[in-house]
């Protein structure tokens, strides 16, 4: 596991069971404090993907597709 910017690298296990937790599963935001631009909070989207850096790859019910970063921003599944 290793850290770029900031932001923990998980390692390919934890990928595989982020899938399991979220992928095809519908997510609400609660906070994006990092992002200049963030989703709105309460806006929900379906998580389609998780890539090799453990982000939740979304499409937001609003048609942005602005991935989510564990252990940074704050969600829960719906």
């Amino acid at each position: 596991m290793g850290m770029v910017n900031d932001v923990e690298i998980p390692t390919q296990e934890e990928v595989e069971k982020r899938k399991e937790l979220y992928a095809g599963k519908r997510i609400e935001l609660i906070s994006m404090p990092v992002d200049p631009r963030p989703i709105e909070v309460g806006e929900q989207g379906t998580c389609y993907d998780v890539d090799g850096l453990g982000q939740l790859l979304m499409t937001w019910d609003n048609g942005r597709t602005l991935s989510l970063i564990p252990k940074v921003d704050e969600f829960k599944v719906v």
